[in-house]
Order: C-alpha cells, then structure tokens, then sequence
C-alpha cells in the first residue's frame, strides 16, 4: 500500500479518534482505513494503536511514530503551499503598520514598487507611533524601531538607525557650541512624547560613561516632524532617530552636537506574526523593504 496513505490514515485516526472518521477523511471506508493501517504496522513490525469497540490508544512507539510524522506531513503540506504560491501572483490586501514619521518619510516609495509590480495586490496602511498588537489589529507586517517587547513575533533586520542630538546653525550661533554634555544641562529641549523605544537623551563618553541631557523642555510634540520644523527654526536642541534628521545633518541645516560622544543605536525591523507557513505577500513585501533600505539607508549617510 502507499506508504504516505496510510501515515495520512494514522494521523487522521489519531487526531478524530476513530478508523471511522480517518476513513471519510480521505472517502475510505471504515475497513479500508484499517487495511491501511495493519499495512503500516506490518511494514514497520511495531503496533502503533490499540484498538478496542470504544477507544483508539496509541503505544508508546505509536506516540513517538505520531510526533514525528505530524511534524513530517505539516513540513509537507508546507512546501506544496509554497510551491504553489510561488507560481501564482500576489493577490488580496496588505495591512501594513509604520510610526507616523518613518512611514510618512520612507514607506511610500517602496510600497509604491510593490504595488506595481504587483497589481493584484492591495494595501491597508497604518501610521502609528504606538505599537500595535498585530493579531488584534489585523496587521500582516509592521515596522518597528528599537526594542521588542512582542516574543511571538517574528522580527527580520532592515536596517540601522542611530539617535542623534542636533540643533540648526542659527541656534548654535546665538547660544553657543556645547563643548561637553553639562554645557546642555539648561538648554531648551525638543521632545518627542510618545518615546517607545527612544529611552532617555544619553550621551556615553569613551569610558561607556552616560552623560543624561535633562534640560528644559520648550516643546513637546508626538510628532517628530514638528519638532524637525522647530529644530530647522532655531528654537531648541533636539534629539531622535536619524531616519528624521540624517538629510538635514548631511545638507548643514542641522549640526551634529558634540560628535565625540556615543548616542544609543538603534535598528529598523519588519516583524509579522508567528505562523507556520508565511503567506507570500508578507514575505516577498519584506524582500523589498531589505532590498530598499539596504546596510547603509539614505538616513545614515551624513
């Protein structure tokens, strides 16, 4: 008998309970389902079930026979899935979630080039600077910035992304150039309200030494792109992710302050929900964002 058959009908008796039920399974009657079974059990020379007018049992070679051909026929199933999706085209939606900012600033134009590539394939798209449950929310991939408190999730590098503190030339001119961190200890601050996964303005010397900047805060905003305004105006030092600041710090309209010192590294991740098989609209999205933003984004080239 085929021998992936009757490995089906066992799992399947195993799972429903009875011969009865794997049989209608695969449009088998009871008795053939049987036969399939014994078939398996003489091949191997171990019985796998105890079988009673009640209950099916497993032995325990049955046990560990079922743990090992579960996983085998899951993988199975897996890769025709796969080669199947791989010869068809991308269809349906995408829901994909960014910080307000970063999607606003980086998203658009690679979600643009799947779109075309990929003209069944429709997009959902979420900014948000809080970080949002993915199975709650409907959301097949997010970006995420620093830490990862979700360990369910499957989390893929994109790339790096340093915090910097900078403040614009007029700023500088009117108030000084820091030499070291105390001479920030009263400046007016710029500050992001929804820190996620920022943590504290700290600067570490070349001792690993933190040096907090813990001065007044002149605006508060929980949007970055308001504090860029104020910050290219002159009116406070700031500090954030460089996917914000890096074209300003490359182009003058910002400085880079007290360079000498270490800023917290952060990185740029795709995450999406465990699962067994990945659909390939997440996947395929994913090789995009990799191929987009590269080891060196445009945001740390300054």
């Amino acid at each position: 008998m085929d021998r992936l058959t009757s490995i089906e009908v066992f799992i399947a008796a195993v799972d429903e309970g009875s011969l009865v039920a794997a049989g209608r399974r695969f449009g088998l009657s009871a008795s053939m389902a049987g036969k399939y079974l014994t078939g398996l059990e003489t091949e191997l020379n171990v019985c796998l079930i105890k079988r009673s007018t009640r209950r099916l049992s497993l032995t325990d070679a049955g046990k560990r026979y079922y743990d090992r051909c579960k996983r085998i026929l899951d993988e199975f199933d897996d890769a025709n899935r796969e080669a199947s999706d791989a010869s068809l085209s991308l269809h349906g939606v995408l829901h994909i979630a960014a910080p307000v900012t970063f999607g606003t600033l980086h998203m658009g134009s690679v979600i643009g080039r799947f779109l075309q590539d990929h003209p069944q394939i429709n997009v959902s798209m979420r900014l948000d600077d809080r970080y949002l449950d993915l199975h709650d929310d409907n959301i097949d991939v997010a970006i995420r910035i620093g830490r990862l408190a979700d360990s369910s999730l499957i989390a893929r590098r994109l790339a790096p992304c340093s915090m910097v503190l900078c403040a614009a030339p007029a700023y500088l001119k009117r108030e000084g150039t820091p030499r070291v961190p105390e001479d920030l200890y009263h400046s007016p601050r710029l500050a992001f309200s929804e820190e996620v996964s920022m943590g504290a303005w700290t600067l570490y010397d070349e001792n690993q030494q933190p040096h907090p900047i813990d001065g007044p805060i002149r605006m508060q905003a929980n949007n970055v792109q308001m504090l860029l305004d104020a910050a290219l105006a002159g009116i406070g030092i700031t500090y954030g992710p460089s996917f914000v600041f890096g074209k300003y710090l490359a182009s003058g309209e910002l400085i880079n302050l007290l360079p000498a010192y270490r800023t917290k590294d952060l990185t740029v991740q795709a995450v999406y929900p465990a699962m067994r098989y990945t659909p390939s609209k997440i996947r395929r999205f994913i090789d995009y964002l990799v191929t987009d933003f590269d080891d060196i984004p445009p945001w740390e080239r300054y």
